[in-house]
């Protein structure tokens, strides 16, 4: 049996990237509300800030995924589009 070649979407840098600005985004708006990274870990449902701290800071290959990202922004009362805008320089 073949195994088909699927076409590469995005390259692992993109990823880290797009992974990056999500982050940031996040970092800055929690910051700006005054929520501490174990307040909004609690809110999500962490037991703690570790994933948490691990997810904002890109480290330890931890990242939000769809329903991290969707109790965020009900947290910070922010459209979760806010997450996927660039980072302005």
């Amino acid at each position: 049996m073949a195994v088909i070649e699927l076409p590469k979407i995005a390259s692992n840098e993109e990823l880290e990237a797009f992974s990056k600005v999500v982050s940031e985004n996040i970092k800055r708006l929690r910051v700006a509300k005054g929520i501490s990274q174990l307040d909004m870990a609690l809110s999500i449902g962490q037991k703690g800030s570790g994933f948490y701290a691990c997810a904002e800071a890109c480290i330890n290959s931890k990242r939000f995924n769809i329903f991290h990202l969707y109790k965020i922004s009900k947290v910070l009362e922010v459209d979760i589009c806010e997450f996927f805008k660039p980072i302005a320089e």
